[in-house]
């Protein structure tokens, strides 16, 4: 069953940032997963949420997504984003 992760990003450090968006796509990709959305145009439609970005990725199961967000190819990309952004991550399983 699908898996999603979704992330919401406020950036600090949009230069490192960039950086870290050159390395991900790759890891992704490694771990069967790929972007539904990267960083688009968001409408609240409903409370008072205003992120900054969003990122949503789909992993073909939660297993394979906590593999990717552990692996060694993702470790450097995950350094940066951690310097560079306050980050807010869930996994979750699809329908």
């Amino acid at each position: 069953m699908a898996a999603y992760v979704i992330v919401e990003v406020s950036i600090h450090d949009p230069e490192a940032y960039e950086d870290y968006k050159k390395l991900t796509p790759a890891a992704v990709a490694a771990y069967d997963g790929k972007f539904v959305v990267r960083g688009g145009q968001a409408e609240t439609l409903e409370g008072d949420w205003q992120p900054e970005r969003l990122v949503m990725l789909e992993f073909p199961t939660v297993v394979r997504a906590k593999e990717w967000w552990n692996s060694e190819m993702y470790t450097q990309a995950k350094v940066i984003r951690q310097r560079a952004s306050t980050t807010k991550m869930i996994v979750v399983q699809g329908a």
